[in-house]
């Protein structure tokens, strides 16, 4: 008779070792810190993502306000010894018009760029858990970035992954981060509206953009996935500043707005004020130390 001993050759698989065991925890910790440098090393580069992208934008917003005041004001310029030239003007006006809806594009471009830098930074913060997969029979450990185990919150019990904080501390840290930008985002959403909607009436005859209209198609689906989109009313939500949430409706654009205003919306618009640099810096240097790796910041 077969001793029952021997049944163990035809047992079926067991599962992984609990998360939250010594034999786990040796098994996830080098996944976790592979998984974590890589989700924050991609943190960095989006971040230089989007100061590439915002300062094209800002160039392309530059070359609008130029091409729309140069318009504005045509009819006071001296022209000097062009001025018996045949619709010197008018021409000249014309040629402006056609540079300012070349920028328009440009800088349309540029702000899809941002909200696809932004939706990337999401799906880092997403990421950091490392997950078992598999079972305890496999000669290999597997990791995944998503749970096939409803017991297995991807932090192995909250332990620390390097040599303080654990998974949450760094998905909390990011956070932090991420959210600066997508405050940002509210805030280049408006001043994009505002330069897409100016122009000089006697030049041509536009419609202007509002806040609830849709600037590229996608946008507004994309804006949801960052939390960015009311559903309830079906437009995007107000910027705020901070934690600060404005319930202030967004006016319609001015169609003619001053010189000394667009002035504002360029400096507004470099200034970025939604994105505390300092702080930033801190977390970056404070996640550098304990993986020990140094994030450096290369654009500009």
């Amino acid at each position: 008779m077969e001793e029952a001993g021997s049944q163990s050759h035809h047992s079926t698989p067991q599962p992984p070792p609990s998360s939250s065991s010594p034999a786990a925890a040796r098994l996830w910790r080098p996944a976790a810190q592979r998984n974590l440098r890589n989700q924050w090393t991609k943190l960095n580069s989006l971040r230089q993502d989007w100061r590439a992208s915002t300062s094209a934008a800002r160039s392309h917003a530059t070359a609008i306000v130029n091409s729309y005041l140069s318009q504005r004001y045509m009819d006071g310029m001296d022209f000097g010894v062009l001025s018996d030239m045949p619709n010197i003007r008018k021409k000249a006006c014309a040629k402006l018009l056609k540079q300012q809806e070349l920028y328009r594009g440009k800088l349309l471009s540029s702000y899809r760029d941002m909200v696809a830098v932004v939706m990337q930074m999401t799906h880092c913060c997403k990421s950091m858990r490392c997950y078992f997969r598999g079972t305890s029979s496999s000669p290999v450990a597997q990791f995944s970035s998503s749970s096939e185990d409803g017991n297995d919150n991807g932090d192995c019990g909250g332990i620390p992954v390097f040599a303080f904080y654990s998974v949450s501390s760094f998905e909390e840290l990011a956070w932090e981060i991420v959210r600066m930008f997508i405050s940002e985002l509210q805030v280049k959403r408006v001043l994009v509206l505002e330069l897409l909607s100016i122009y000089d009436e006697k030049v041509a005859d536009a419609n202007g953009l509002h806040w609830p209209d849709e600037l590229y198609e996608g946008e507004f689906s994309e804006l949801s996935t960052l939390n960015l989109y009311s559903e309830e009313t079906q437009k995007p939500k107000f910027p705020s500043l901070g934690s600060c949430e404005s319930t202030i409706p967004i006016l319609p654009p001015k169609k003619q707005p001053d010189s000394n205003v667009l002035q504002v919306y360029i400096t507004t618009w470099m200034v970025e004020v939604n994105i505390d640099r300092c702080r930033m810096d801190e977390v970056f240097a404070t996640v550098g130390g304990e993986m020990r790796v140094e994030f450096v910041e290369t654009f500009g």
